[in-house]
């Protein structure tokens, strides 16, 4: 299948491990330059050169430093991103979600924190890239969020919350931005092994006394498709909402858990 994205530029957010590291290698293949950022320049750097070694250097690729909680910082790197591949063609919002905690142990400025983490690198971001795209008369914006908005997970109170938050607004951007060609998805993934989840699973364990790998077995048990994800299994689904083969699909949430969502829709 030709996804006609050979050439397109993309800014990956949070990039230099788990989904957001995946997302990146799986679009670079498909011929997309990139810039991508962290909060650790040594990190993204050697995320660079693995995806320069897996395209044969086919791509543009510029790894940056950056604090996605920082409106400053977010101005900074789109801007890096844009003197060195041009216009944006796609956007992939991600972040690394709230940690996990019990409502009593949340404090305001916990949640101004997570509000600020979850959902304002989203906007920012957002707000940057939107008149090119809309010139251009094309764009995509991927959002990476979590099976939390189809089925809260218990223990995550700031990311069932925000992530809500998130979802609507992209649906509201959806609609707003279709008559130009511009398309605003969010994919859902469900337990997916990355270094988040290894946290979230390293913090049951504290609460319970159980082994991780023990709670692991026993999510993994509740899955229909008996394993839990790994990051590529995402990575895929957003480089074709990245292409022109979704053209006709925006604002959607769509979940990839392994069928782990008891929902509809």
């Amino acid at each position: 299948m030709n996804l006609n994205l050979e050439n397109k530029n993309a800014i990956i957010c949070a990039s230099s491990q788990g989904l957001g590291k995946a997302a990146a290698i799986d679009l670079a293949t498909e011929g997309v330059n990139l810039a991508i950022c962290s909060r650790d320049q040594e990190k993204i750097n050697r995320t660079k050169e693995e995806i320069l070694d897996k395209t044969g250097n086919k791509v543009k690729v510029i790894a940056l430093k950056a604090d996605l909680n920082s409106s400053k910082q977010i101005k900074s790197f789109f801007e890096a991103a844009q003197s060195a591949l041009g216009s944006i063609d796609i956007l992939v919002n991600n972040n690394g979600g709230p940690p996990p905690s019990t409502f009593d142990e949340l404090t305001d400025e916990d949640w101004q924190n997570a509000f600020n983490s979850t959902m304002m690198s989203c906007l920012r971001l957002s707000k940057l890239v939107i008149p090119q795209m809309k010139e251009k008369g094309w764009g995509r914006i991927v959002n990476i969020s979590s099976v939390s908005i189809k089925s809260p997970v218990k223990g995550l109170f700031l990311s069932n919350s925000l992530r809500m938050g998130v979802l609507g607004w992209s649906k509201a951007l959806a609609d707003e931005l279709a008559p130009f060609g511009v398309t605003v998805n969010t994919v859902c993934p469900g337990y997916t092994r990355t270094e988040r989840v290894d946290a979230i699973l390293e913090s049951q364990s504290n609460a319970t006394g159980l082994k991780k790998e023990d709670i692991e077995k026993s999510i993994a048990d509740n899955i229909p498709m008996k394993r839990v994800g790994e990051a590529e299994d995402l990575a895929g689904l957003i480089t074709f909402l990245s292409s022109e083969k979704a053209n006709y699909m925006t604002g959607l949430a769509v979940q990839v858990d392994g069928g782990s969502a008891r929902t509809f829709y």
